[in-house]
């Protein structure tokens, strides 16, 4: 159970300076003793850009403790601080600097009841299912919660400090080509345009097989080319032992607005996500989760474009709102999106030259169905007068059937639903 500190008369608990400046040190000496015998490590440390960005976390991490009003120690050991909505890390950005969250759109998506009049099953306003609000624990009014940035978390990041929080470059979004490792098994609508997408999908405790890897199974939300214009805005669960230092199921978003390069990233690492909710925690973990041959749980994620701001909101099913990407972050996504994906990804690093046994979604195939197999249900799209279609013709396509798999169908209950996934390595997949 979550249990809460530093509440109405006590001073936020602020990690030591001293301590946050061990970090450094720490950080020299991985960086200089080998990371494999790389030198490659020492050099990005030592040079101005990557001491700047040490600085520029270690700055944040300061902040939004000092500014905490309060501190939820979760069960699970995350550290939840409740920070002023103002001051939290969205509007360090230089298009949003000193402005304020806005207030919650009026117009939401309406429900279109069609084919052949089978309508979606409406999800409930229940409380999202989070390790650290077990108890009851939310943030106080005017605030919203920020999980916090550890040093741990920063002696287990294996990358370059620029890129902290942030996918690998054009690896994120899936195409043609595997060949940067990233392995794909999704639903797509494309040729039209598309103002939100929505579904339903189910939470598993997916195995990770290095702290290299990641699993994770989200919704898209894509416009541009496939070069270095590419916008997208993603939202859903993930397994990432780096990014988060165990093997639990997190609830996660992220953007960008060039591919992957220098815009965007996971969660609230950076500058651009305005939260508004002070119940939910991204980035912290989804409790409980599904299990094989037992009882599912699964999370309903909409994302819309506001008709009369342009702001990308997100949404828990038909309840809350948790936060959006303001429209001034992007330039394709400025209008309106030309593609949605719905599934699941992997990281394959091939340990030993063969195919990872990392998980995509409950590790089994889609062959064995329901309260086995992964599951995205009422797949749907907002479309231009900010209705909600079902995804029709939507494609479905796995990079590598004998490691991942996709099926799908249609019935009125689920209405577009596929069940999707994989072990990675077995006999067919070596």
């Amino acid at each position: 159970m979550a249990s809460s500190c530093c509440g109405k008369g006590r001073a936020p608990v602020v990690v030591p300076l001293l301590a946050l400046l061990a970090v450094s040190c720490a950080l020299s000496v991985s960086a200089s003793g080998g990371a494999g015998g790389n030198g490659t490590r020492t050099a990005e440390f030592r040079s101005g850009d990557e001491l700047r960005a040490y600085r520029t976390i270690l700055a944040r991490m300061v902040r939004m403790n000092k500014a905490s009003v309060k501190t939820i120690q979760s069960s699970d050991g995350d550290v939840i601080h409740c920070v002023p909505a103002h001051l939290q890390p969205a509007f360090d950005h230089p298009k949003l600097r000193g402005q304020k969250p806005e207030a919650e759109p009026v117009d939401r998506p309406k429900i279109v009841v069609s084919h052949d009049a089978a309508g979606e099953e409406e999800e409930g306003d229940a409380e999202f299912p989070q390790a650290w609000s077990d108890g009851g624990e939310s943030c106080p009014g005017g605030t919203v919660p920020i999980r916090r940035t550890t040093e741990s978390d920063l002696r287990r990041y294996s990358g370059s400090l620029r890129r902290y929080g942030m996918k690998p470059r054009a690896a994120g979004v899936r195409r043609d080509s595997t060949s940067d490792g990233h392995e794909h098994a999704v639903g797509y609508v494309t040729g039209d345009q598309f103002y939100g997408a929505k579904a339903s999908l189910n939470v598993w405790p997916a195995r990770v097989a290095s702290a290299a890897e990641f699993s994770l199974s989200q919704i898209w939300v894509i416009s541009g080319t496939f070069g270095n214009d590419l916008n997208t805005i993603e939202a859903g669960w993930q397994v990432s032992p780096q990014l988060y230092g165990d093997n639990s199921p997190r609830f996660f978003t992220y953007w960008t607005s060039d591919a992957y390069q220098a815009t965007g990233c996971y969660n609230l690492h950076c500058s651009g996500f305005v939260q508004t909710n002070r119940r939910i925690a991204i980035g912290a973990a989804i409790s409980p989760a599904s299990a094989y041959n037992g009882r599912q749980f699964d999370i309903s994620l909409l994302i819309w474009k506001d008709p009369r701001r342009g702001h990308w909101w997100l949404q828990l099913g038909s309840g809350p709102l948790v936060g959006y990407w303001p429209s001034s972050l992007f330039s394709h996504l400025g209008g309106h999106a030309n593609m949605v994906q719905f599934g699941g990804e992997v990281v394959n690093t091939r340990p030993a030259g063969s195919h990872t046994p990392t998980q995509m979604g409950s590790g089994h195939f889609p062959r064995e169905g329901f309260n086995r197999a992964a599951y995205f249900r009422n797949v749907q799209v907002v479309d231009w007068d900010n209705n909600l279609l079902p995804a029709r013709d939507l494609r479905l396509v796995a990079d590598h059937p004998a490691c991942y798999g996709i099926q799908g169908g249609y019935n009125r209950a689920w209405g577009d639903y596929f069940y999707y996934g994989g072990p990675g390595r077995n006999v067919h997949c070596p």
